[in-house]
């Protein structure tokens, strides 16, 4: 049985499902997967890069903080990375590592199969970073007519629609942009475990509103239960989750993941 060492850097990540689902889909394809959390923070992603060079890591995943601090650190980016100015997966290729980044597909499928009868017309995309930036690309691709960005850095967020271009602009009013949106994308670390609490104020959503969530620990997050309470068509963060894990895992070993299996798996876990 072929072995295959991964990881996944972050911070507060004790929590990730990522070992579970890669795991078990190797078991399928009859490998052998070891999926290391490294769980830390600060200024450590150098020396962190260097060790897996040097230990034989096939591939790593990488989430917050790091997907923007990474770039620097690899050798050559997909043309995905480098449009999105993000990575969250990294494939060994020889003694080369290559960026790519699986946010963006991830969340496109996610989106189709939650929430197929969406509105585009116009969207608020909470957070600007490196999953912001991702999805920020796919929901322009997705067809997307208006896209505002709101982050508290505002420099970040108009760097982000400058890059996305079309249909793309930063909004600096969140009450004034969420108050004719079909629909709010939440894209920050607020709603996690270690981040508890509301993006925005839930005064700000409306019944006929579809939002989609990006935090999957917990999955149903406190925005997840005002938008619910209200009515609103609704999307989990597992959906971005699974998708993303799904092309990862693909880049890392070759062989074809099947999603549906995967997403049963992440299911049952969080049940």
């Amino acid at each position: 049985m072929k072995k295959v060492l991964l990881g996944l850097i972050g911070s507060g990540i004790q929590r990730s499902l990522s070992p579970a689902l890669h795991e078990e889909e190797g078991r399928h394809h009859g490998l052998r997967i070891h999926y290391q959390l490294i769980d830390v923070s600060g200024d450590v992603l150098d020396g962190l890069v260097s060790a897996a060079r040097l230990m034989g890591f096939a591939g790593l995943n990488v989430t917050y903080p790091y997907k923007q601090a990474v770039l620097p650190l690899l050798d050559d980016l997909s043309v995905e990375a480098r449009a999105m100015g993000a990575v969250n997966t990294v494939v060994r290729d020889a003694d080369r590592l290559i960026g790519h980044n699986t946010d963006g597909s991830g969340w496109a499928w996610g989106f189709r199969r939650a929430l197929p009868e969406a509105k585009l017309g116009r969207v608020v995309l909470l957070g600007a970073g490196g999953a912001g930036s991702a999805i920020a690309h796919a929901a322009v691709g997705l067809g997307v007519q208006e896209l505002l960005i709101f982050d508290r850095d505002t420099d970040r967020a108009a760097e982000l629609a400058g890059a996305v271009g079309r249909n793309a602009k930063a909004a600096k009013d969140l009450e004034r942009a969420m108050a004719h949106a079909d629909g709010l994308i939440q894209a920050t670390p607020l709603g996690m475990e270690k981040s508890p609490g509301m993006p925005l104020d839930a005064k700000l959503l409306r019944p006929e509103l579809w939002v989609s969530e990006v935090v999957y620990v917990p999955l149903e997050t406190e925005l997840l239960k005002a938008a619910r309470r209200l009515g609103c068509a609704t999307m989990d963060g597992g959906h971005m989750n699974v998708g993303q894990a799904c092309r990862a895992f693909e880049l890392f070993t070759g062989e074809k993941a099947d999603i549906a299996r995967m997403d049963a798996h992440f299911r049952r876990l969080v049940a």
